[in-house]
Protein backbone atom coordinates (compact mmCIF):
# COMPACT_ATOMS: atom_id res chain seq x y z
CA UNK A 1 0.00 0.00 0.00
CA UNK A 2 2.72 2.38 0.69
CA UNK A 3 4.34 2.24 -2.77
CA UNK A 4 0.96 2.70 -4.47
CA UNK A 5 0.85 5.97 -2.05
CA UNK A 6 4.28 6.81 -3.32
CA UNK A 7 3.36 6.35 -7.29
CA UNK A 8 0.16 7.76 -7.07
CA UNK A 9 2.28 10.77 -5.83
CA UNK A 10 5.04 10.76 -8.30
CA UNK A 11 2.23 10.94 -11.06
CA UNK A 12 0.70 13.49 -9.45
CA UNK A 13 3.86 15.58 -9.43
CA UNK A 14 4.59 14.85 -12.53
CA UNK A 15 1.29 16.16 -14.04
CA UNK A 16 1.87 18.97 -12.23
CA UNK A 17 5.39 19.83 -13.40
CA UNK A 18 4.30 19.02 -16.71
CA UNK A 19 6.50 21.40 -19.01
CA UNK A 20 4.22 22.59 -22.62
CA UNK A 21 7.42 22.53 -25.31
CA UNK A 22 7.21 25.88 -27.64
CA UNK A 23 5.97 23.73 -30.86
CA UNK A 24 2.89 21.67 -28.18
CA UNK A 25 2.07 25.28 -27.37
CA UNK A 26 1.91 26.59 -31.42
CA UNK A 27 0.09 22.98 -32.10
CA UNK A 28 -2.38 23.63 -29.06
CA UNK A 29 -3.22 27.23 -29.70
CA UNK A 30 -2.41 28.30 -33.37
CA UNK A 31 -6.04 27.78 -34.62
CA UNK A 32 -7.21 30.29 -31.90
CA UNK A 33 -4.99 33.04 -33.24
CA UNK A 34 -5.60 32.38 -37.21
CA UNK A 35 -9.41 32.38 -35.38
CA UNK A 36 -9.05 36.37 -34.39
CA UNK A 37 -6.35 36.92 -36.78
CA UNK A 38 -9.21 36.27 -39.39
CA UNK A 39 -11.97 38.63 -37.75
CA UNK A 40 -9.52 41.38 -36.35
CA UNK A 41 -6.64 41.62 -38.47
CA UNK A 42 -4.15 41.00 -36.20
CA UNK A 43 -1.02 38.58 -37.40
CA UNK A 44 -1.77 35.07 -36.19
CA UNK A 45 2.26 35.22 -35.73
CA UNK A 46 2.20 38.36 -33.81
CA UNK A 47 -0.73 36.79 -31.32
CA UNK A 48 0.89 33.38 -31.18
CA UNK A 49 4.35 35.15 -30.77
CA UNK A 50 3.62 37.26 -27.53
CA UNK A 51 1.64 34.82 -26.44
CA UNK A 52 4.40 31.86 -26.57
CA UNK A 53 7.12 34.91 -24.92
CA UNK A 54 4.81 36.30 -21.80
CA UNK A 55 3.63 32.95 -20.78
CA UNK A 56 7.07 30.76 -21.38
CA UNK A 57 4.96 28.71 -23.59
CA UNK A 58 1.22 27.98 -21.44
CA UNK A 59 4.48 27.26 -18.91
CA UNK A 60 4.20 30.37 -16.16
CA UNK A 61 2.70 30.39 -12.85
CA UNK A 62 0.12 33.32 -14.62
CA UNK A 63 -0.56 30.79 -17.20
CA UNK A 64 -1.34 27.64 -15.09
CA UNK A 65 -3.09 29.60 -11.86
CA UNK A 66 -4.72 32.15 -13.85
CA UNK A 67 -5.09 31.47 -17.25
CA UNK A 68 -3.21 35.00 -18.52
CA UNK A 69 -0.68 34.25 -21.59
CA UNK A 70 -0.33 37.70 -22.34
CA UNK A 71 1.08 39.95 -18.98
CA UNK A 72 -2.18 41.60 -19.02
CA UNK A 73 -2.85 43.20 -15.18
CA UNK A 74 -5.83 43.55 -13.39
CA UNK A 75 -8.31 41.35 -10.59
CA UNK A 76 -8.07 37.94 -10.31
CA UNK A 77 -9.36 35.93 -7.93
CA UNK A 78 -7.11 33.07 -8.04
CA UNK A 79 -6.36 31.52 -4.33
CA UNK A 80 -3.49 29.57 -5.50
CA UNK A 81 -1.30 32.93 -5.68
CA UNK A 82 -0.69 36.69 -4.85
CA UNK A 83 -0.35 38.33 -7.96
CA UNK A 84 -1.83 41.67 -9.68
CA UNK A 85 -2.48 40.07 -13.00
CA UNK A 86 -5.65 39.67 -14.29
CA UNK A 87 -7.54 35.98 -14.40
CA UNK A 88 -8.93 34.28 -16.19
CA UNK A 89 -11.48 31.24 -16.79
CA UNK A 90 -9.88 30.52 -19.54
CA UNK A 91 -7.16 30.25 -22.11
CA UNK A 92 -9.76 31.23 -24.89
CA UNK A 93 -10.83 34.38 -22.58
CA UNK A 94 -7.36 35.23 -22.08
CA UNK A 95 -6.56 35.39 -25.81
CA UNK A 96 -9.97 37.58 -26.57
CA UNK A 97 -8.87 39.99 -23.71
CA UNK A 98 -5.47 40.69 -25.34
CA UNK A 99 -7.35 41.61 -28.53
CA UNK A 100 -10.17 43.46 -26.71
CA UNK A 101 -6.40 45.48 -24.82
CA UNK A 102 -5.40 46.30 -28.69
CA UNK A 103 -9.26 48.21 -29.61
CA UNK A 104 -8.90 50.09 -25.86
CA UNK A 105 -5.71 51.13 -26.25
CA UNK A 106 -5.62 54.13 -28.76
CA UNK A 107 -1.60 53.71 -29.31
CA UNK A 108 -2.30 49.77 -30.41
CA UNK A 109 -5.89 50.96 -32.04
CA UNK A 110 -4.45 53.03 -34.17
CA UNK A 111 -1.90 49.69 -35.67
CA UNK A 112 -4.87 48.25 -37.68
CA UNK A 113 -5.23 50.99 -40.22
CA UNK A 114 -1.27 50.94 -40.72
CA UNK A 115 -0.47 47.29 -41.01
CA UNK A 116 -1.52 44.72 -42.70
CA UNK A 117 -2.45 40.98 -41.51
CA UNK A 118 0.65 39.79 -42.91
CA UNK A 119 3.26 42.87 -41.39
CA UNK A 120 4.17 40.66 -38.22
CA UNK A 121 7.31 43.09 -38.19
CA UNK A 122 5.61 46.69 -37.80
CA UNK A 123 2.76 44.91 -35.64
CA UNK A 124 4.94 43.81 -32.93
CA UNK A 125 7.57 47.26 -33.36
CA UNK A 126 3.71 49.23 -32.90
CA UNK A 127 2.69 47.10 -29.85
CA UNK A 128 6.05 48.05 -28.12
CA UNK A 129 6.31 51.37 -29.01
CA UNK A 130 2.99 51.76 -27.67
CA UNK A 131 4.25 50.99 -24.00
CA UNK A 132 3.03 47.31 -24.14
CA UNK A 133 6.29 46.45 -22.12
CA UNK A 134 8.72 48.00 -20.02
CA UNK A 135 11.49 45.84 -21.70
CA UNK A 136 13.35 48.04 -24.48
CA UNK A 137 14.23 43.93 -25.89
CA UNK A 138 10.82 43.16 -25.45
CA UNK A 139 9.83 43.54 -29.84
CA UNK A 140 13.65 42.23 -30.47
CA UNK A 141 12.00 38.91 -27.98
CA UNK A 142 8.70 38.55 -29.53
CA UNK A 143 10.12 38.75 -33.34
CA UNK A 144 12.94 36.31 -32.47
CA UNK A 145 10.42 33.91 -31.80
CA UNK A 146 8.10 34.19 -34.34
CA UNK A 147 11.27 34.02 -36.76
CA UNK A 148 12.61 30.81 -35.13
CA UNK A 149 9.45 29.11 -35.45
CA UNK A 150 8.34 30.44 -38.64
CA UNK A 151 5.33 31.57 -37.14
CA UNK A 152 4.87 34.04 -40.02
CA UNK A 153 3.57 30.94 -42.29
CA UNK A 154 0.65 30.72 -40.50
CA UNK A 155 -0.44 34.66 -41.44
CA UNK A 156 -1.86 35.62 -44.58
CA UNK A 157 0.98 36.77 -46.96
CA UNK A 158 -0.20 37.39 -50.46
CA UNK A 159 1.16 35.17 -53.34
CA UNK A 160 4.83 36.79 -54.26
CA UNK A 161 5.42 38.52 -50.80
CA UNK A 162 9.00 37.89 -50.25
CA UNK A 163 9.95 37.81 -46.58
CA UNK A 164 13.14 37.89 -46.51
CA UNK A 165 13.81 40.54 -48.92
CA UNK A 166 10.72 42.47 -47.32
CA UNK A 167 12.94 42.93 -43.87
CA UNK A 168 16.42 43.91 -45.62
CA UNK A 169 14.65 46.25 -47.89
CA UNK A 170 16.92 50.12 -47.20
CA UNK A 171 15.34 52.89 -45.45
CA UNK A 172 14.24 55.53 -47.77
CA UNK A 173 16.21 58.33 -46.31
CA UNK A 174 19.81 57.54 -45.45
CA UNK A 175 19.36 59.91 -41.60
CA UNK A 176 16.02 58.32 -41.11
CA UNK A 177 15.21 55.40 -38.97
CA UNK A 178 15.40 51.91 -40.80
CA UNK A 179 12.05 51.05 -42.20
CA UNK A 180 11.25 47.90 -43.12
CA UNK A 181 8.88 47.57 -45.83
CA UNK A 182 6.60 44.91 -47.33
CA UNK A 183 7.61 44.07 -51.03
CA UNK A 184 5.76 42.36 -53.66
CA UNK A 185 7.08 40.35 -57.06
CA UNK A 186 5.42 40.79 -60.05
CA UNK A 187 3.37 38.02 -61.71
CA UNK A 188 2.38 37.63 -64.99
CA UNK A 189 -0.72 39.61 -65.66
CA UNK A 190 -0.24 41.97 -63.30
CA UNK A 191 -1.16 45.95 -63.65
CA UNK A 192 -0.10 48.72 -61.22
CA UNK A 193 -3.92 49.44 -61.14
CA UNK A 194 -4.19 45.77 -59.63
CA UNK A 195 -1.76 46.12 -57.51
CA UNK A 196 -2.59 49.00 -55.79
CA UNK A 197 -6.54 47.88 -55.56
CA UNK A 198 -5.58 44.63 -53.79
CA UNK A 199 -3.23 46.49 -51.21
CA UNK A 200 -5.05 49.13 -50.68
CA UNK A 201 -2.84 51.86 -52.32
CA UNK A 202 -3.34 54.05 -54.98
CA UNK A 203 -1.04 53.57 -58.23
CA UNK A 204 0.29 57.37 -57.53
CA UNK A 205 1.41 56.12 -54.16
CA UNK A 206 3.52 53.20 -55.88
CA UNK A 207 4.92 55.16 -58.55
CA UNK A 208 6.28 57.56 -56.14
CA UNK A 209 7.32 54.73 -53.58
CA UNK A 210 9.23 52.89 -56.32
CA UNK A 211 10.58 55.69 -58.05
CA UNK A 212 8.54 54.95 -61.27
CA UNK A 213 8.31 57.14 -64.94
CA UNK A 214 5.47 55.05 -65.83
CA UNK A 215 2.80 52.43 -65.29
CA UNK A 216 4.58 49.67 -66.99
CA UNK A 217 5.96 46.34 -64.86
CA UNK A 218 8.26 43.37 -65.92
CA UNK A 219 7.47 39.67 -64.15
CA UNK A 220 9.49 39.59 -61.18
CA UNK A 221 10.33 42.89 -60.73
CA UNK A 222 10.04 43.98 -56.94
CA UNK A 223 7.82 46.75 -55.61
CA UNK A 224 7.49 48.76 -52.20
CA UNK A 225 4.12 48.66 -51.21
Amino acid sequence: MKHLFTLLFICLSLAVTAQNSPREYIEKYKDLAIRHMDEQGVPASVILGIAMHESANGNSKLAKYLNNHFGIKGKNLSTEIKSSYRGYESVSDSYLDFMGAMRRNKKFEALFGKFSSYDYYHWVLGIQNGGYAASKQWGSKVLATIKKYHLYELDKRPEGFDTDLALKAPPAEPKARTSIFSVYTVKKGDTLLAIATKFRSSVRLLMSKNSLSNSRLSIGQKLLL
